[in-house]
């Protein structure tokens, strides 16, 4: 499993995004993308790939939008 979480401050909030890459029951890798405000109820989405080259492929491109959009590393 590996992660990257990310933090921006918005005003009076801090919003995090977090992109995992983890291993399914069916061998496959999946993308689990999770974002919110912190503290709050996090919105999740999932995206199952073949093999892990597309997963990680996949997961740096949803950290690279994240992070022109302002989020930083934790």
């Amino acid at each position: 499993m590996v992660e990257a979480l990310l933090y921006r401050t918005c005003r009076k909030h801090v919003r995090y995004y977090r992109v995992e890459i983890a291993f399914n029951l069916f061998t496959e890798a999946s993308v689990v993308i999770e974002w919110g405000l912190r503290g709050g109820t996090p919105n999740r989405l999932i995206f199952c790939h073949g093999d892990l080259r597309g997963a990680s492929a996949a997961a740096d491109k949803y950290r690279e939008r994240a992070l022109r959009r302002g989020y930083v590393l934790s």
